[in-house]
């Protein structure tokens, strides 16, 4: 079974500041440190935070089921603002999946506005479809909501200038 589900929200700074989080390793740091129910630690393996860069990401003690996987970095454009990481090791592959890739675009809307966009999109063995119900996109629109209210308010809670 194949499925993809995605969601969006608005954010009101440029594309290109928004873009600065999406397209490095800064959101990573920044995840581990804000929401740590979400991600407990992320270690680069491989790589320097670019194109085939290899994670290791560890999620909170307790997460049902998972508690770590090894993630790539597939496509990094930093002219469409897409960056895609695939799982390649552990979590749910350890669970039936066969794909599990995550993909953040930032669009731009206007000169002082952009939709920041998560999209999932996984696959899993027929007689492991009933884990496909452990996709959500909540933790990627917490993520999404932590990075605007960062790029929007500044680390002190403080709204920018």
């Amino acid at each position: 079974m194949f499925g993809t589900i995605s969601e969006e929200i608005e954010v009101h700074v440029p594309a290109n500041e928004a873009w600065k989080i999406y397209g490095t390793i800064q959101l990573a740091h920044i995840v581990v440190k804000e929401l740590p129910n979400i991600i407990h630690k992320v270690d680069i393996l491989e790589g320097d935070g670019g194109v085939g860069s290899v994670l290791k990401v560890t999620f909170p003690p307790g997460t049902p089921l998972l508690t770590s996987h090894k993630e790539k970095f597939v496509v990094i454009d930093n002219d469409k603002r897409v960056k895609i990481a695939q799982v390649v090791e552990g979590g749910l592959l350890d669970l039936g999946f066969t794909l599990y890739k995550v993909k953040f675009e930032v669009i731009e809307k206007g000169k002082e506005t952009c939709i920041t966009k998560s999209t999932i999109e996984y696959e899993v063995k027929e007689e492991a479809i009933a884990n496909a119900s452990f996709v959500s996109i909540q933790p990627f629109v917490a993520i999404m909501n932590l990075v605007a209210k960062y790029l929007t308010q500044g680390k002190d809670g403080q709204a920018s200038a």
